[in-house]
This record gives structure tokens, C-alpha cells and sequence, in this order.
């Protein structure tokens, strides 16, 4: 997975050079503003307690999405560990913050999965899923790849390990790798947090 990540990093910085592009962000994750004229297309998934959730909600908030599944043996909990910790360092900030985290796996990720495992790490952090087209859908806007491999007992997922970082106004959008220190993690969302809507 981290193989995965690393060359979409590297496709990502050469997509950069082909064009125009307007100085990018003091971050340490990849600024990929550049892949969104306007603002990040959205989705439409539902939360845990079944109520329809598009990006375009948040508007106003920085962003913090996730893609994963609750199966995920180290990465997604690893992760949302993490975000958890950043959201407490933030402090009353936090409130201006939202985790999104995107299951890859609809069909065993039920409502009622979400509504206990994405919450266990923080209350505010939500879980979303869709169908098998709408998640499709959601992790094609991301340039999110996943991937089902049968097991003995039955199936583990290789899915894209970076997380997304978007703007009050839905417009900037740092790509963040798996394992980013969390001071690392939490400048770049103070340096979102800091941006004129």
C-alpha cells in the first residue's frame, strides 16, 4: 500500500509540470489543489443514523476525509488514531474541523458497524457509506484505488492510504500520507484553518 501511495505521489508531481500552476501552499502534504478548477466534486453517501451527507455540508469547516474500512488490520485504525489525536491537540479549533471517514467496504460495513467504530475514536468523526456505484463514485473523485483479494475466511481490501486535507471553501486540497507526523498533520489543518474562506 505504501508502494501504492508513493507513486501516486510521484504521478501527481510530474501531473503538476505538464501546466500552469499557481504557487503551492507552505504544507508538508502535497498540495493537489491543481486537479480542482473549481471546487471538489461531491458525493453523496449516508452517515451511520442514515441521513444523506455530501461534502458540499461541510462547507465552511476544513475537511479531514479518510478512506478505509473497519476490517483494516493496521492502516485505517492507525490512522484515525491519529486524527484523533490532532483533533484533541486542537483544541476549541477542533470544532471547526470535520473527519470524514469513507468505508470502502459497504458490504460489511453496515450502518450499525459505523455507528460504533468511527465514533470510538472521536464522537464528532462520522462514517459514511454508500452502495457499491456511489462509493465507487466518492473514491473516483479522490483518485482513491481499492481493491477486494479473497481470503481463506474472506476478503481483505489494498486501498489507497493518503488523507485528504479540503479547504473552508472546498477548493484547496492537501494529500497527507499514512504515518505524517501528527505535528505535521496538525499545522497543515492550522494552515487551512488560517485561509480566507
Amino acid at each position: 500500500m505504501r508502494n501504492l501511495f508513493l507513486l501516486l505521489q510521484v504521478s501527481l508531481i510530474l501531473l503538476a509540470g505538464c501546466g500552469k500552476s499557481e504557487p503551492s501552499l507552505p504544507s508538508n502534504a502535497i498540495d493537489i489543489s491543481w486537479r480542482y478548477k473549481q471546487a471538489v466534486a461531491d458525493f453523496k453517501l449516508a452517515d451511520a443514523a442514515g441521513k444523506a451527507r455530501s461534502l458540499s455540508d461541510f462547507r465552511g469547516k476544513v475537511v479531514v476525509l479518510f478512506f478505509g474500512y473497519t476490517h483494516c488490520p493496521e492502516v485505517c485504525p492507525t490512522t484515525l488514531a491519529d486524527l484523533a489525536q490532532v483533533i484533541r491537540l486542537l483544541g476549541p479549533d477542533a470544532e471547526k474541523v470535520q473527519v470524514l471517514f469513507v468505508t470502502l467496504d459497504p458490504e460489511r460495513d453496515t450502518p450499525e458497524v459505523l455507528a460504533k467504530y468511527v465514533p470510538s475514536f472521536n464522537p464528532s468523526f462520522l462514517g459514511l457509506y454508500g452502495d457499491a456505484q456511489a462509493t465507487a463514485q466518492a473514491a473516483r473523485i479522490f483518485a482513491v484505488n481499492y481493491e477486494k483479494h479473497a481470503e481463506k475466511n474472506g476478503y481483505t481490501l489494498d486501498h489507497s492510504d493518503g488523507t485528504y486535507l479540503i479547504g473552508k471553501n472546498g477548493k484547496t486540497v492537501l494529500l497527507s500520507p499514512y504515518g505524517q507526523r501528527t505535528e505535521l498533520l496538525l499545522q497543515d489543518i492550522k494552515l487551512l484553518l488560517g485561509m480566507a474562506r
